[in-house]
């Protein structure tokens, strides 16, 4: 699919909302800019503005993977995702995957726990199979061990070299911005030639 960081981000938010707090879904762009933003539950924790969020949209949109949701007397647009159409996945995948374009490679562990809102799996083994299933549709992979690693861990594979990514450590207290595509280097360049302007200007 070879999704950029903030696409990946914009339809990870998107899942995750729908399946813990379908009453706020679809989600308006403020809605959409605070889940993508949270400090807790993702990794790397990045701070997205409007313009990066129309931009993934926009991209999103393109490619069929959301729409415009909004309904008649609606006060502020609202936005969809359409992975059940683009890639149908039963709820435990959902959750599987969300929680990997959220957190980044997870071991099946971690995915028991961090997916407990959105499904509730009994067992590990019952994530090894939604796991399995996800590989065989070449939607995840297994990581290779690194040195000192006891479990293995999973990584999504919507995003271009995905596999190969280098996993970034949480930490709260960093704030990461990961760089996308063209357009969102060109709008942060754009930003910061203007508050430059405004500086030198009299």
């Amino acid at each position: 699919m070879n999704l950029s960081p903030s696409e990946t981000r914009v339809l990870g938010c998107m899942l995750e909302k729908q399946l813990t707090t379908p009453d706020i879904y679809p989600l308006t762009l403020n809605s959409l800019r605070l889940a993508c933003n949270q400090s807790t539950n993702r990794d790397p924790v990045v701070e997205y503005d409007d313009a990066i969020l129309r931009d993934a949209l926009h991209h999103l949109e393109r490619r069929n993977f959301t729409r415009l949701a909004s309904g008649r007397g609606s006060r502020a647009p609202k936005y969809r995702h359409l992975l059940a159409e683009a890639l149908p996945m039963a709820v435990d995948e959902q959750a599987v995957m969300s929680v990997l374009m959220l957190r980044g490679a997870q071991t099946p562990g971690e995915l028991k726990q961090r997916a407990e809102r959105m499904h509730s799996f009994a067992e590990l083994a019952a994530i090894h199979a939604t796991l399995d299933r996800l590989i065989a549709r070449d939607l995840v992979a297994c990581l290779e061990r690194r040195p000192g690693q006891k479990e293995d861990r999973y990584t999504h594979l919507l995003e271009e070299d995905a596999e190969s990514q280098d996993d970034v450590p949480a930490v709260d207290s960093v704030v990461l911005t990961p760089v996308g595509g063209l357009e969102e280097r060109v709008a942060k360049l754009e930003r910061a030639v203007a508050e430059l302007r405004a500086t030198v200007q009299p």
